[in-house]
């Protein structure tokens, strides 16, 4: 017996949905779903089960696009997508780590819907303009309209800078150095002088700063001020988010946060903390992404 094509498929199906979604919680709802939608299908109608199974996922995950967003509404602070722990074995494929970076994830939340499921599929995982329409009920005219509009969107809030995985983890690794030693001016050496950091704390964790700290100065003293403030003891740790070089931070031993980067020149631009206790459960086990 020849395996379910939907298990055969899972991975590129879930990443897909995370993708549009930034939430395992969603994504694991929308497979399952889909899977259900699936079994109830008659295969002998189904010239091409790939493309069909991506078609059921992305309508499934639209629908959850466009009711999330009245979810979002009500939440504390700042909104960041779900960390995954990633193989450095994704970082090799560059333009697939970049899509699922937390940086790009929190550039495709700025998008609609439709938009976001174009962008995904035919950027990421190069769907023909026909598939893509057939999946979102859209002519593939109107398709490539919104694809072009939501690609000028994208470059516009996320340049391309290229920066190698070698120094990618070398400015990480001066990060993780000046947080675990308390050292202020190293800290401020690795933060570019524009910088801005993002914290989602859901509301649950007190030090998530509210809203985003601009510069390099006032997010080293408020780092290590309120790492000292805490009393307890902080580790910073190397590790791979989203197939970036990232950091796992650890209070008293116990996982506090994940913490990624947007690196330019040598210096970090942008700080990315995810501290939101129920979105660090997929920070222990590695995640399978592919397209």
């Amino acid at each position: 017996m020849t395996d379910d094509p939907f298990v055969t498929h899972r991975t590129l199906l879930f990443t897909i949905a995370y993708e549009m979604l930034g939430s395992v919680a969603d994504t694991e709802d929308v497979l399952q779903e889909s899977w259900l939608r699936w079994n109830a299908v008659d295969r002998s109608e189904v010239r091409e089960e790939r493309a069909y199974l991506v078609r059921i996922v992305t309508r499934q995950a639209l629908n959850h696009l466009r009711t999330k967003s009245r979810r979002r509404e009500s939440y504390v602070g700042e909104w960041l997508p779900e960390p995954l722990l990633t193989s450095p074995d994704v970082a090799e494929d560059v333009e697939f780590a970049e899509s699922v970076s937390i940086a790009m994830l929190t550039v495709l939340e700025t998008l609609g819907p439709t938009e976001r499921a174009v962008f995904v599929l035919r950027e990421v995982f190069d769907v023909s303009y026909d598939e893509i329409a057939d999946a979102v009920g859209k002519t593939p005219a109107a398709v490539r309209q919104i694809a072009h509009r939501a690609k000028t969107h994208v470059a516009a809030r996320r340049p391309r800078v290229a920066v190698d995985r070698a120094e990618q983890e070398a400015v990480v690794a001066r990060f993780v150095a000046a947080i675990n030693s308390g050292d202020l001016q190293g800290l401020m050496d690795v933060l570019a002088p524009d910088v801005v950091s993002v914290a989602d704390g859901g509301g649950f964790v007190r030090g998530a700063a509210p809203r985003p700290i601009v510069g390099a100065d006032k997010i080293a003293r408020y780092l290590i001020g309120g790492l000292a403030k805490l009393g307890l003891p902080f580790e910073a740790r190397p590790t791979w988010v989203n197939g970036q070089p990232a950091i796992r931070g650890e209070i008293d031993g116990a996982l506090a946060g994940a913490i990624s980067f947007e690196i330019e020149d040598g210096r970090i631009t942008r700080i990315f903390s995810i501290a939101n206790p129920y979105k660090l459960g997929h920070l222990d086990e590695e995640a399978e992404l592919s397209r």
